[in-house]
């Protein structure tokens, strides 16, 4: 059985993924460092390299995997938009936690289609 993925989301999974990224590297060398002058914090966007590629090309499986690591990144961002006691930081672990929800829902929406094809052919095959 054929299924037809929605390049969009995988597009938007990629973009989010890149800025996700881009974002955690500035945010610990040059816009809010925990440490002045940047700190080894920046390593936590070292994950994040891992999957663009297989984002970037669709592959089903690194869409998977990808979904469940930016977990952490949505828990990261959202205490410290609620818990940083500076303003920048707080705007930057708003746009941490949006963009990783972005990288999320574009992930499982993209991945969706398939897994249901995956289903329906599992259950016809019993």
């Amino acid at each position: 059985m054929m299924v037809t993925l929605n390049p969009v989301y995988r597009y938007i999974c990629f973009a989010s993924l890149l800025a996700l990224l881009l974002l955690c590297v500035l945010w610990e060398l040059v816009l809010d460092p925990l440490v002045p002058g940047g700190s080894i914090y920046v390593l936590k966007a070292l994950p994040l390299i891992f999957p663009l590629y297989g984002v970037y090309k669709g592959n089903l499986y690194t869409m998977q995997w990808s979904s469940m690591l930016v977990l952490l990144y949505i828990m990261e961002g959202t205490v410290r938009w609620y818990s940083d006691i500076s303003t920048t930081s707080m705007y930057l672990g708003m746009a941490e936690t949006l963009l990783s929800l972005l990288v999320f829902a574009s992930a499982i929406l993209y991945v969706r289609p398939a897994k249901k094809v995956a289903r329906a052919t599992k259950k016809q095959g019993k």
